[in-house]
This record gives C-alpha cells, sequence and structure tokens, in this order.
C-alpha cells in the first residue's frame, strides 16, 4: 500500500487554511437531499480540523456542469445540508479561487468551515489544469484529500493540489485505504471474492486481476450465465454475453494455472419473466428450459459457497448474486450477506465491500452494518479491484 501521511501527521494548525476535498455530490430531489451519507462521512476529518483551529475550506464536484457555471449545481444547497448534519455554521463560498474567494476567506475565523463553489464550473478542473491548481492552492496552506470516491480521477482538486501544498489523507481516505489493504493489499489468506453484475464486460479487468490474487472467486449475477455458456451449459433466454464465452474460458484457464477455484452454481432460479413474484422454479443448470432466464443462485449452491466462505479469512465484494431488487429473486444474495455478516461478527472474517449496487444489496440483507468496511465508492472501487493505480492516492504518497 502506498505509504501517505494521515491527520496524525499535521502539526500545529492554529492560524492555517487547509483546503479539503470531500466528496459532497450527493442526490438531491427538488432541492432537498435525499442521502447525506456522503455528508457524515466528511465529519471526522472536518471537524478534527475545525477543532485544532484551522479555517476548513471544502472542495468537491457536484453533476456534470462541462466546465461552465450552472446554478442548477450550484453547491450552495449541499452546503446548506452539510451545514445541518455538522451541527454548526458553515459558509458558502462563490467561487473556488480568485479576489471574491481570497476576501470571503480572509473573513472567516480560525475553527471556521466553508464550501467553495462547484469545481467542475471550469474546465480546467478535469483538465487538470496546472494555472488553475496554484489559483485554488493560493487559498490554503495544506491539503487533505477525504474522497476516496473521486480518487480515480486526475483533476486539480483530487490530484494537482497534493504537489503543490503539503498532502494528507483525511480520516475517511485513512480508513478506506487501510479495509482496501487488508482485503487485496495485504490480506489474510485464504481469500475470497464475490463479483456479482449483469455483464462480464464491465469487469473483465476486475476478473483477470482477482483470479492471480484469491483462492475463491465466487461468480454470479448474469455475468455468471457468460461463464455456464463457456462450460456448454444453454441458459435459455438468460442475460449473456455469448460473445465473451472464449474471454470466460480463458479466465477460468488463468484461475486454474494460478490455484483460485472459482465457483459457479449449479442450481439457479428461473422464471419465464423478469417481474416482481413471478412463477419461478429451482432447476440444475442442466435443466435450464429454452424459454427460461436464469435470474438467482440457487439454494443449494448458496449453502456450498457459504461453507467456502467459513474456510476464510478475507471477503471482498462487488456486486449482487442475482437480480436482486426483485422478489424472490434476491434470495441468494440475501443469504450469502447474511453469512458474511456472521462471519464477520464472530470475528473470523475480515469483509470488505464497495460499488452502487452492492451497498444497496448489502442493506437491502440487512447485512452492511455487520461487515468490516463498505465502500460508498463506484467507480474507484472498482479500479482499484482491477488492480489500476488512482492518481488521488498516488498523489498523496511521502
Amino acid at each position: 500500500m502506498t505509504a501517505f501521511k494521515t491527520l496524525d501527521d499535521l502539526g500545529d494548525l492554529n492560524g492555517k487554511t487547509v483546503l479539503v476535498r470531500c466528496d459532497l455530490n450527493v442526490p438531491v430531489r427538488d432541492g432537498d437531499v435525499t442521502d447525506d451519507t456522503r455528508l457524515r462521512a466528511a465529519l471526522p476529518t472536518l471537524n478534527e480540523l475545525s477543532g485544532k483551529g484551522a479555517k476548513v475550506l471544502v472542495l468537491s464536484h457536484f453533476g456534470r456542469p462541462k466546465g461552465k457555471a450552472d446554478p442548477m449545481l450550484s453547491l450552495s444547497p449541499i452546503s446548506a445540508a452539510l451545514e445541518k448534519v455538522l451541527g454548526r455554521t458553515v459558509t458558502f463560498i462563490t467561487e473556488t479561487h480568485g479576489p471574491v474567494a481570497e476576501d470571503m476567506v480572509s473573513r472567516l475565523q480560525p475553527g471556521d468551515v466553508a464550501v467553495l463553489e462547484n469545481t467542475r464550473f471550469h474546465a480546467g478542473e478535469t483538465e487538470n489544469d496546472a494555472e488553475l491548481a496554484k489559483q485554488i492552492a493560493a487559498l490554503g496552506d495544506l491539503y487533505v484529500n477525504d474522497a476516496f470516491s473521486a480518487a480515480h480521477r486526475a483533476h486539480v482538486s483530487t490530484e494537482a493540489l497534493a504537489h503543490l501544498l503539503p498532502a494528507y489523507a483525511g480520516r475517511a481516505m485513512e480508513a478506506e485505504l487501510k479495509a482496501l489493504d487488508a482485503a487485496l493489499g495485504n490480506p489474510e489468506h485464504p481469500v475470497a471474492a464475490v463479483v456479482g453484475g449483469a455483464k462480464v464486460s464491465t469487469k473483465l479487468d476486475v476478473l483477470q486481476n482477482l483470479v492471480a490474487k484469491v483462492d475463491h472467486l465466487i461468480i454470479g449475477g448474469g455475468m455468471a450465465n457468460t461463464f455456464l455458456a463457456a462450460k456448454g451449459v444453454d441458459v435459455g433466454k438468460s442475460l449473456c454475453e455469448h460473445d465473451l464465452t472464449d474471454t470466460a474460458t480463458a479466465i477460468l484457464e488463468k484461475a486454474d494455472a494460478a490455484g483460485c477455484t472459482v465457483h459457479l452454481p449449479y442450481d439457479v432460479v428461473v422464471a419465464k419473466e423478469f417481474a416482481e413474484n413471478a412463477p419461478s422454479r429451482t432447476a440444475n443448470v442442466h435443466e435450464v428450459a429454452a424459454n427460461d432466464m436464469i435470474l438467482d443462485i440457487g439454494p443449494a449452491a448458496v449453502e456450498a459457497l457459504a461453507d467456502a466462505l467459513k474456510t476464510c479469512k478475507t471477503l471482498v465484494w462487488n456486486g449482487p448474486l442475482g437480480a436482486f431488487e426483485i422478489a424472490p429473486f434476491d434470495a441468494a444474495t440475501v443469504a450469502l450477506a447474511k453469512t458474511a455478516a456472521a462471519l464477520t461478527k464472530d470475528g473470523s472474517l475480515t469483509s470488505v465491500a464497495g460499488g452502487g449496487d452492492t451497498v444497496a444489496a448489502l442493506n437491502h440483507a440487512g447485512a452492511a452494518d455487520d461487515f468490516s468496511f463498505v465502500s460508498t465508492a463506484g467507480g474507484a472501487f472498482l479500479e482499484w479491484m482491477e488492480g489500476k493505480a488512482l492518481p488521488g492516492v498516488e498523489a498523496l504518497s511521502r
């Protein structure tokens, strides 16, 4: 794992101004924040810096304004929502740099928290423009990155600033990096990975990376159908990327050579249509009819997977095992998630999960709170699973 400085390495902050990159890109409906998870994730870092007497300037993007100011994508209402969560005044600064921002920052008192306007109102943000970076850096003395979810982007606010100011990982970033290191960087073996989702094509790099690192690879979701088809199974009218069966075969061969056991379902839940409480049946994978759709892993396969997890010390999970949004096709995801949660609670398993659908699936199963760590990052978590270096993390290295 990249060695990085944390807030523990900060000296005296009195009189200092700290630029903090958070992820305030939260869902909003009719001007109201509908999920404040990311706002709450920023609290430990903001409170700690503020409590040590720093002026705290929060940087974030919001939506995709394409390099132009868009009143509909202003961070002003998000700033107000952060104020509510923080339980104290948060000043909104209408610019990210320049004389107006400098003037507003100069009026802040030690310990004050302010949110700067949407960084993506400037085209230079996503272009990692050196001049824009210098102008924003001029507002602060130190830089803290607390937005792992944006760390896969080499932007001004995630990467360039770390080269212009002394750079540190915030508490959320620190927790994320430590959890990821425990899951794949330097894990305790045996290691299992659950990889689900609709398509193999979106997770090819993940699968290629994992077979060389884990002892058990559990493949679920629609992508399992492509692997079953590669093994000669007729998957009926199930979601399947038939053009990728050769790729699936190559991944299976690579896993075999690496000593990684790939788990594919041998019983499945099928239905004629994908609809709430549609008539369904459990079938052996070799008994899928031409007009059947595979929508979940079967109970016998889930039991075998649970037994496999009981032999493991580490688990990394990305993606559901079935079409979990609709009952009864959530059964496998719920059952295996509960098993993983129980093993974690017992202290026998370190479990790390991430990705949008994954968080929703684990919450649906009531298992998320008992996992060792659940990342709310989407693209960054996926790129980390692919074994790629993340610019925002690399820039923090000592």
